[in-house]
């Protein structure tokens, strides 16, 4: 059994190698959902090529993480894009080339890909 201080190092140790930071930092947050509706729509090759395209892009303070279910199965894949400071931007049945487009378009150029939110969806 280990002690309390020795589990809080632990899981400081884990952070830090996985690279997690905390909420009030200034980087940009990719959340994939990777609940089963979200894994049976094509989320995990999305998943793959944001990863990819990241860091082949050298997007040092972009960070693309998954979750479990984001509560909106029909719009599977779900990507949310969330900037400090700016409201967060939830694209929808996203595909490999979709997520290409939208990190050249809103990681790296700063432009909403709005045709592909859902708010052009069902606003």
């Amino acid at each position: 059994m280990k002690t309390l201080e020795e589990l809080k190092a632990i899981r400081e140790s884990m952070q830090s190698q996985l690279g997690l930071r905390n909420e009030s930092s200034n980087r940009t947050r990719v959340v994939v959902g990777m609940a089963t509706c979200g894994i049976a729509s094509g989320a995990r090759p999305v998943l793959t090529t944001l990863s990819d395209a990241v860091q082949q892009k050298g997007l040092t303070d972009v960070t693309v993480t998954q979750t479990g279910c984001i509560g909106l199965c029909q719009y599977e894949p779900i990507v949310e894009v969330m900037e400090p400071g700016k409201d967060k931007i939830t694209y929808i049945k996203m595909t490999p080339e979709k997520a290409l487009e939208v990190v050249e378009q809103h990681l790296v150029r700063g432009q909403v890909v709005t045709k592909y939110t859902i708010a052009e969806t069902i606003g």
